[in-house]
């Protein structure tokens, strides 16, 4: 809105000659009458060179606001609530993109107390903003959702969800990131969090994608099950477990030098190793009560188990076949379907496991059931990409990648074997893996026993991760 420019006048007094010519609307101005209770002492008057409204691109995302921006004189509604705010965003409104994400600025006050500091992320919901909390100086990470109306509904669930997940753990004992607060600034539903630090994607692309040692491969294996073994058991469906969602507490590191034993010789290579393997799950946008609406569609590509892709419904253990892939990641340093599209998806799924159970074919969707012929899957077919064959070449069977040749590798496949079941009613839930002897052996650096630990009495007691240093 445009500020109004303000000019004294010099006002008629009792004495002026008010000529016939001072009429309004139609009749003699009786100016003693007019000014029966004084004169003011100055008038507002609206000069003709008022600066022009502002142009589009300034204007923030409501049609209502940006009708005000062209016409001066509509009174914006919240116009006493900007003024409460510090001057730094009387300087920088609050300005929307055409998707409808709040545009990052640097020392943008959210809520009157949070300093935006730096943008950590932005997805599909929304950003992630580093912001400091200038009442108590920390810094905190804010979830910022797009001001678009299916974004909004959608995070309330997820206030929902971590609500609950709060109330059943207000100790935080399983590890999934809790919510400090909430607030609304203008359309946009924000989350308050502690701040944390990488993901373990984040530190596997830092390293060079060089895999995680053995015994860190183990150790973050037995949180992220451990965590998802609780989600389950609030009802509660992840939907979206992957390396970006699994965040480290600290991500300080070491330089070593690294051996391996590959095709019978000894490998070496330098990388960062992490001092401490200590996790929190992150990112319940995407997370669905087990007796709520099911979208037909959940999970990264890359992690996406095969009863979504077939659409036959999909329950918990769509959660257990993405921490599989999670875990042959960690332990390769690349993801285990390097795809993009369906049919190649499943082909890919069909050379890393071997063929589907009839049944599962049987069973998908109609137009799953076109990417099947004769029990095998139909690629390639002549829509297939060049480059899409070149991926699927590099492709592997699971044995290949974790070659059997130690204890450790032989323990750690059959635990993926059981993860990475086409039926997901065979396949293994996060309370039996837990129990499984690969996470209580411990190993040397080169997968050779140690010395084996018995499993824990029950599952809370595997909870407790390692510090290497």
């Amino acid at each position: 809105m445009c500020a109004l420019p303000v000019a004294t006048a010099t006002l008629p007094t009792a004495t002026t000659n008010m000529s016939g010519t001072n009429k309004r609307r139609g009749g003699v101005v009786d100016w003693n009458t007019f000014y029966k209770n004084g004169y003011p002492k100055e008038v507002i008057v609206i000069d003709d060179d008022s600066p022009a409204p502002l142009p589009p691109a300034q204007c923030t995302r409501s049609k209502r606001k940006r009708i005000q921006q062209e016409n001066p004189s509509v009174v914006p509604k919240k116009r006493a609530q900007q003024a409460e705010l510090p001057a730094a965003n009387l300087k920088y409104p609050c300005i929307d993109d055409k998707d409808g994400h709040l545009i990052f600025r640097a020392n943008y006050i959210l809520k009157g107390r949070y300093k935006s500091v730096a943008e950590l992320g932005k997805g599909t919901f929304g950003q992630v903003f580093k912001c400091k909390d200038i009442i108590f100086g920390d810094y905190v990470a804010i979830k910022v959702i797009r001001a678009v109306p299916k974004y909004r509904e959608a995070s309330r669930i997820e206030i929902r969800v971590l609500e609950t997940l709060k109330e059943h753990d207000p100790t935080n004992q399983y590890q999934c990131i809790q919510l400090r607060s909430t607030f609304t600034h203008y359309d946009h539903v924000c989350m308050v969090f502690d701040m944390l630090d990488q993901s373990v994607f984040d530190f596997l692309k830092f390293n060079d994608f060089h895999p995680f040692p053995l015994a860190h491969v183990q150790d973050m294996a037995r949180q992220v099950l451990k965590s998802v073994a609780y989600l389950h058991d609030q009802k509660l469906v992840h939907t979206d477990l992957k390396p970006e969602n699994i965040m480290l507490m600290n991500s300080a590191s070491r330089t070593a030098t690294v051996r391996t034993i590959e095709n019978g010789k000894e490998q070496k290579w330098v990388k960062q190793v992490l001092l401490n393997t200590e996790i929190q799950l992150i990112d319940f946008g995407s997370a669905t009560f087990e007796n709520e609406y099911h979208s037909s569609i959940v999970s990264t590509r890359h992690y996406r188990a095969p009863e979504i892709i077939l659409g036959t419904g999909w329950s918990y253990p769509c959660d257990i076949w993405s921490i599989g892939c999670v875990l042959v990641e960690l332990y390769t340093g690349d993801a285990l379907f390097q795809t993009h599209e369906n049919l190649e998806h499943l082909a890919m799924m069909e050379v890393v496991l071997g063929k589907f159970p009839p049944h599962i074919v049987r069973n998908a969707s109609q137009e799953a059931k076109k990417h099947f012929y004769n029990g095998r899957t139909r690629y390639p077919d002549i829509s297939t990409s060049y480059k899409s064959r070149e991926y699927f070449a590099d492709t592997k069977p699971l044995a290949e990648k974790i070659s059997p040749t130690t204890q450790y590798n032989r323990l750690f496949l059959d635990l993926l074997r059981k993860m990475l079941m086409y039926d997901p009613k065979k396949r293994i839930t996060p309370r039996q893996a837990l129990n499984h002897p690969f996470l209580h052996t411990r190993f040397d650096e080169f997968g050779h026993v140690d010395e084996p630990t018995p499993p824990p009495s029950s599952a809370e007691d595997s909870s407790t991760s390692s510090s290497f240093h």
